[in-house]
Order: structure tokens, then C-alpha cells, then sequence
């Protein structure tokens, strides 16, 4: 199944095109185009894809702007979930911008099953359809390989997602970390139709 979904965001827009497998034990790939303007504007483009139960596999990542004081930057980062869960980063920067350094230590990241691409309503996706949270259960705790955006710089990240009722067809699930709760709402597909402050999918009830 391939859907194509838009999400409208506070400060920008994203386009994904998502190749799901069946649910519960089911694979996903996607290509994505991201723009934003915060903390400069930026355009950014993606590529991610899993393995079985949704483990992502690979995600890389490409960014690139003008910054106002700098010129054009252009950034890469790749990310691969190698076996025992060893991961690998690659990162590249061209040009200067006023942004941390991307990339991080591969070291933290040991264990993660999921990336999680900043302001990205797609990575919610494979923690919620690996633990079936669309029809109840949680909370579930997750170690992420957490991406930054637009600066491409990658952090472990302990995240909390648990069911908290259905909606007619959607389930609403609330995703918590230190600091930060929400509730995303999902469609019966696992794809979030609304998470505040983050993205709402366009033309979605």
C-alpha cells in the first residue's frame, strides 16, 4: 500500500510518499521533501527505510539553505541500523551556517530500533504499528535515534507512547518525553492525521 500525505506545519510544510507492508509485522519506506524557517529557512529532503517490525534500517538525510551572514550550506546525514542494533552515523556540511554541527556519537545509539527525523509526523509511525498501539496498550518506552532539523545533528532520545482511546477511525496515542506530552492522533493506517504543534495532515477531518 502507498499513500501520498501533506502535513501543514507551524512554520513550514511536508510532502511524503509512504510504501507500508501489513500491519504488526510489516515493513515502511518513504521519500519526503520537508521546508521550514526556523532558526533560518531551509529546504530538506528524505529518505528512510525499515526492516521487518518497522526497525528502521537506514535514514539519510539532506538540508540546505542560505544563511543571510554565510552564503549557501548545504548538510547530509546518514544514519544505518547495522546488526545488534549498532548503529553508524555519516555526516557532511558544506558552507557555513549559524547551526550546531551535524552528525553526533554512533556510541548512544546502541539499542535504538527507531529514528526519529525532528518536526517529521512520519517516525511517530513505526514505534505506534510495531507495539499495535492503535487499538490499545502502553505505555511503551522506545530509545530513538533523534535527528535535529535543520542542523542534522543526531542524540539518543528516550521517548513514552501510550493509547488513550479511539476516535471513530482514528486513535489517539500520547507521546511523552522529559520536558514534553502531546496526544497525535493517527488514522487506521498508523500515519498522524494531527499532532499539535508539530503537523496536520491537509485534508484530513
Amino acid at each position: 500500500m502507498t499513500r501520498s500525505v501533506v502535513w501543514v506545519k507551524p512554520e513550514g510544510a511536508e510532502l511524503a510518499e509512504v510504501r507500508l507492508g501489513r500491519l504488526g509485522a510489516g515493513t515502511l519506506t518513504a521519500s519526503g521533501w520537508a521546508i521550514g524557517g526556523d532558526p533560518l529557512p531551509y529546504r530538506l529532503e528524505y529518505e528512510l527505510s525499515t526492516g521487518d517490525r518497522y526497525v528502521t534500517a537506514r535514514l539519510l538525510v539532506r538540508a540546505e539553505g542560505v544563511d543571510p551572514d554565510g552564503g549557501p550550506w548545504r548538510r547530509s546525514l546518514e544514519l544505518v541500523n547495522g546488526p545488534g542494533e549498532v548503529w553508524s552515523v555519516r555526516a557532511k556540511a558544506e558552507g557555513h551556517a549559524a547551526l550546531p554541527p551535524p552528525g553526533g556519537d554512533a556510541a548512544g545509539l546502541t539499542g535504538a530500533l527507531d529514528c526519529d527525523l525532528g518536526l517529521s509526523p512520519l517516525t511517530n509511525t513505526m514505534p505506534v504499528l510495531r507495539s499495535g498501539l492503535l487499538d490499545g496498550g502502553g505505555p511503551a518506552e522506545f530509545l530513538m535515534a533523534w535527528v535535529s532539523v535543520p542542523d542534522l545533528a543526531v542524540r539518543p532520545s528516550r521517548q513514552t507512547y501510550a493509547f488513550v482511546r479511539r476516535d471513530g477511525e482514528h486513535s489517539v496515542v500520547r507521546f511523552s518525553e522529559p520536558g514534553f506530552v502531546n496526544d497525535i492522533v493517527f488514522d487506521r493506517d498508523g500515519l498522524v492525521v494531527d499532532y499539535p504543534a508539530i503537523g496536520r495532515r491537509v485534508g484530513a477531518p
